[in-house]
């Protein structure tokens, strides 16, 4: 069950109006590293987890406040837009300046939105499911949710750094700052899991006597150069071992034979340059 307090988790009041600003917004809500992201991936997190207490509320909470957090940008977009061009685009474009301005909003804003959010991305991509991870896997989940609180903590710092009104960059402090908690809390509930003796460094903690034992211990060294056996915390301390000249292990990638009813272009017996009319071709080109 939810409920809907009717206030802000934190104020979201621009000093002007901007337009162009409130497109870029768009990234914060429904980009693939927004608070829909985030919100969706802790909640389904939530609802598959197996474990009842802790854990689960730590996920749950944290999908709540997302849901805030959602709130929070939609009204700041809406306040960004009052007075957008959709009603004063004719006298505004008038000016070179202005007309420039008015070029990089997004027009769905106000077309589709009425002036206001939309759950899309900045170009206006919608935002998709897709987006989200939700495995069931607590430790894979929580090294993706701290993936996804630093991407979205660097997308609002790089947006902070492109207004100078002061309502927008203190929402965005307040986002920054709950960014910060929520990478430190996944990290935390990583080593939690592993204390509990719930899961190990490797996610999933099962199968290691079923893989490959030749290959779970060596990095392929595919960069020119020998830079890459110089590290040491990914060598030395995990027990990993550089190939510096790997060698292929399979044959030929070669594609099997095409259904007729597909029309793939196929030579039976050699490739294209080896048939009768590609070695005439051949010839012929190096004639002329």
């Amino acid at each position: 069950m939810f409920r809907h307090t009717k206030q802000l988790q934190f104020e979201a009041k621009p000093e002007k109006p901007d337009a162009v600003y409130a497109r870029k917004l768009q990234e914060l809500i429904g980009g693939a590293f927004g608070e829909m992201t985030v919100t969706m991936q802790y909640l389904f997190q939530g609802w598959n987890c197996r474990i009842e207490g802790k854990y689960k509320d730590l996920i749950m909470d944290t999908a709540t406040e997302e849901i805030g957090h959602v709130e929070m940008l939609a009204t700041m977009v809406a306040r960004l837009l009052e007075g957008a061009p959709s009603t004063v685009t004719a006298e505004a474009v008038k000016d070179p300046v202005m007309a420039a301005t008015i070029g990089g909003m997004d027009v769905q804003q106000a077309i589709v939105g009425g002036g206001g959010a939309l759950p899309a991305d900045s170009n206006g991509y919608p935002w998709n499911g897709k987006y989200i991870v939700a495995s069931g896997n607590l430790l894979a989940d929580f090294r993706a949710n701290v993936a996804a609180e630093a991407q979205g903590r660097l997308q609002t710092a790089r947006l902070y750094n492109m207004t100078d009104d002061p309502g927008v960059k203190a929402m965005l402090q307040f986002n920054l700052a709950r960014d910060t908690v929520h990478q430190k809390q996944w990290l935390a509930a990583i080593e939690e899991l592993k204390a509990d003796g719930l899961e190990e460094d490797v996610a999933p903690s099962a199968l290691f006597d079923e893989e490959n034992q030749d290959h779970n211990h060596t990095i392929w060294h595919l960069s020119d150069g020998p830079d890459g056996a110089k590290g040491t915390s990914w060598t030395t301390d995990a027990g990993i071992e550089y190939l510096m000249d790997p060698q292929p292990l399979g044959g030929p990638g070669t594609a099997p034979k095409p259904d007729p009813a597909l029309y793939g272009t196929y030579a039976p017996l050699q490739d294209a340059m080896g048939t009768v009319k590609g070695k005439a071709k051949a010839a012929k080109n190096k004639l002329t």
